[in-house]
């Protein structure tokens, strides 16, 4: 079975087309704006256009907009070859990525703007502890003197919190295969930190 893999959520367009768990092709750019225009370029250039029996998509937390482009993506391509699509946590993307800096347990730091950060912990096995917390940057503390800290504020969350060995990191699609089972499977919806900025007009 092929599956390809979406992730949108940050700086990040990434995606990646397996056979099984065979990684076939990946890309990865960091472009900060303008996932729109890019991503469905960069599934064309994949071997056979990135066709795949099934979709996996990054579902957030992340950019507001970055998530919604990924999956309005995911969705057509979806419905345009005939196949399954289904949501992952984003962040668990990135401690899919654990293995390539020792593996072990981890802290994962991203942007969620605003002057926050979005902040999850994971097992060794890259099982969620917890839900995912949406912090003010001046209140982090507490991480393990030993704890692996990934994602793109993981330098500054263990200045903060006076601990741990950082890696600066962004979800990549080509780690999507080695998530733990409870990160996918979601419903094909965003995952907001927050509430949007805008107000429905009474």
């Amino acid at each position: 079975m092929r599956t390809l893999a979406i992730d949108t959520s940050s700086a990040a367009c990434s995606v990646a087309l397996f056979d099984g768990a065979r990684l076939v092709d990946a890309a990865h750019h960091i472009i900060g704006r303008g996932h729109a225009e890019q991503l469905l370029p960069l599934i064309a250039a994949l071997p056979g256009g990135g066709a795949a029996d099934r979709i996996l998509v990054g579902c957030g937390p992340g950019s507001f907009t970055g998530v919604r482009v990924g999956i309005a993506a995911a969705r057509a391509l979806a419905l345009g070859w005939g196949v399954e699509v289904s949501g992952f946590n984003s962040l668990a993307l990135v401690a899919a990525g654990r293995a390539d800096h020792g593996g072990g347990p981890c802290v994962v730091a991203m942007d969620g703007g605003h002057g926050e950060w979005l902040v999850q912990s994971f097992t060794a096995e890259g099982t969620a502890i917890g839900a995912f917390a949406s912090l003010p940057s001046a209140s982090v503390r507490g991480a393990d003197p030993g704890a692996l800290i990934l994602g793109n504020r993981a330098a500054e969350y263990a200045a903060a919190s006076g601990a741990g060995t950082a890696h600066d990191t962004l979800p990549d699609a080509r780690h999507a295969m080695t998530m733990a089972a409870d990160a996918t499977g979601l419903p094909v919806r965003p995952v907001y930190a927050r509430a949007p900025d805008a107000a429905v007009r009474a």
